[in-house]
């Protein structure tokens, strides 16, 4: 069999790792091997974060829409619960949304969710 040097696939990888390691502090951004850990890690916690990050805004989203509720006298689960009977179909982000920045189209839906659950 010929012998495989294997030069440039070697220099190939490493110079990839150490340009995703640009901006990390000390040894991390220039030795190899600890770049190779750090870029590891920093790639497993931006998998985990996009994923968090759907969560996390969900619940912002209810927050919100609690709080505008119960200025209306219900709670978050009576209006949902009142909308999805009511029929309308508006997610938890447009809820919020409105919530924030129409507070009159927010109180008509409060009032819509009321109806539906009398």
């Amino acid at each position: 069999m010929a012998r495989v040097k294997r030069g440039n696939v070697h220099t190939k990888r490493r110079r990839r790792i150490l340009k995703q390691a640009k901006g990390y502090y000390g040894a991390k951004s220039r030795t190899y091997s600890q770049a190779r850990d750090a870029v590891d890690r920093a790639l497993a916690y931006a998998f985990h974060g996009r994923k968090r990050k759907k969560r996390d805004f969900r619940r912002l989203w209810i927050v919100r829409i609690n709080a505008a509720t119960r200025e209306h006298g219900l709670s978050y689960s009576q209006f949902m619960h009142g909308l999805s009977t009511a029929g309308v179909g508006l997610d938890r982000k447009v809820l919020a949304e409105i919530a924030v920045e129409d507070p009159r189209g927010f109180e008509a839906l409060t009032a819509t969710a009321k109806n539906a659950l009398a």
